[in-house]
């Protein structure tokens, strides 16, 4: 019998964690990239006898595929990928391949904002009492990890993209913490695409599973209603009592399940704002489904630190607080970080956009910013969306300006926030390149 041809596309995280666990399970295994391979990921497929190539597609060699795993950066519009399903090819997300090959107990957590910091703030509440990997968009691929280390229970941080392509993905408890218009131009700019991408985090779920989610997010709740689930739901809350989840009263978290109650102060909170105070519901709630001590929880809750690019507090200096939030790459995760600012702002923002609405973030312009530095190749939408809102507004295209601008207009006792609501593309490799950009940019004032 011939072995089953496996065609990975994309030689990145995802791409080469696939093609290791393929082949060690006795796939036929070819990655092709059409951009450049890292070296490191180069020596890992060198070293382990997997065929790849790079800079280029060769179709015969991808066509002839049994099954194909989709880095989630391709979009379904790209020539090649739309061939291959018209071909009727499966192809699949890195987490759907992988998920068949382990037992573990699965939480998968997805949202806008905050999949990052409530993901790896739930693996720490949990590897204090279990056998528990992190991973998805975070880390060592999960099919890496199955392979490396095969744990019996997985967190993984799951995006959009790679929902779009599973077929019997099923985590056992499930965590969608909010939905804003994101990576709209992904989904034909129809608002609902998206939603439905994210759902189907659930779609695989039975009453056995857990959804938990935000009960005060009217686009969860709204698209709950016309689309039921088959599992438990577990809402959380910061306005209403919920019976079954977590919900806030005289500034602790309140977390039932099955008439189990358990009550977490949020006064001693490592992390700060209300968005925060969510993130930790999400993650109290899963340690609590799983059997987690309270005082665990608790500890864990109080001595966790802070995720890098995310509302990072980088220096003081000359009484200016500088604080990094590159990791906020739309205008919901900038909503957050403007909203949480005790005192007068200058905002660095711009980037590409991805369709973004700023409307929301006028109350916040008015109210806390008082200057605006745009960094990015274009700008114009920014301009004139804040142009009148505060008395100044300039524009840059390096960081080490952006920052020494700042530091020209900001005075004692104000912050200096990096919250882009864009992504990074046009100047940065990534997030965490303008991430570390600022904060050596800060550093060299």
């Amino acid at each position: 019998m011939t072995k089953q041809r496996l065609v990975i596309l994309g030689g990145g995280e995802s791409g080469v964690g696939t093609a290791l666990l393929g082949k060690e399970v006795g796939f036929q295994v070819f990655v092709s990239d059409k951009g450049k391979i890292k070296d490191k990921y180069k020596e890992v497929l060198i070293h382990n006898k997997i065929e790849w190539e790079d800079e280029t597609h060769t179709e015969a060699k991808i066509l002839n595929a049994d099954i194909i795993m989709k880095s989630p950066g391709i979009p379904d519009k790209a020539p090649l990928v739309k061939q291959i399903r018209t071909m009727g090819i499966p192809v699949v997300s890195e987490i759907e391949f992988a998920s068949q090959f382990t037992e573990a107990t699965i939480v998968g957590i997805t949202g806008s904002n905050g999949k990052t910091t409530t993901a790896t703030l739930t693996h720490h509440i949990l590897k204090q009492a279990l056998h528990v990997g992190l991973s998805g968009n975070i880390g060592d691929s999960f099919a890496k990890q199955i392979l490396e280390h095969d744990y019996e229970n997985y967190v993984l941080e799951i995006s959009s993209f790679q929902l779009d392509d599973i077929y019997d993905f099923k985590p056992h408890i499930a965590v969608i913490l909010n939905i804003s218009p994101d990576h709209l131009d992904r989904y034909d700019y129809k608002f609902e695409n998206y939603i439905a991408s994210k759902f189907r985090i659930a779609e695989n779920q039975t009453k056995d599973d857990y959804l938990i989610y935000d009960a005060d997010d009217e686009v969860l709740v709204s698209w709950l209603k016309s689309h039921p689930v088959k599992s438990t739901l577990l809402p959380f809350s910061l306005n209403k009592k919920v019976e079954n989840g977590a919900y806030l009263e005289n500034e602790n978290i309140i977390i039932t399940i099955d008439n189990n109650k358990i009550i977490m102060p949020t006064n001693d909170l490592a992390l700060e704002g209300k968005h925060n105070v969510k993130n930790a519901m999400a993650a109290s709630t899963v340690a609590h489904l799983l059997k987690i001590r309270k005082q665990t929880i608790r500890e864990s809750l109080e001595n966790f630190q802070a995720v890098e690019h995310r509302l990072e507090h980088v220096l003081k200096i000359n009484k200016v607080q500088y604080i990094n939030d590159s990791k906020a790459t739309n205008v919901n995760a900038t909503y957050y970080a403007l909203e949480s600012m005790g005192a007068p702002t200058v905002w660095i923002v711009g980037g590409v956009d991805k369709g973004n609405n700023y409307e929301e973030l006028f109350p916040f312009a008015n109210e806390k910013v008082k200057a605006i530095i745009c960094l990015g190749v274009d700008n114009e939408k920014l301009l004139n969306a804040f142009g009148g809102m505060v008395d100044i507004i300039v524009e840059t295209q390096f960081m080490s300006e952006a920052v020494k601008i700042a530091y020209k207009i900001a005075e004692a006792g104000d912050n200096v926030l990096l919250s882009p609501a864009c992504a990074s593309f046009d100047l940065f490799e990534n997030y965490e390149d303008r991430g570390r950009q600022f904060k050596e940019a800060v550093r060299n004032l």
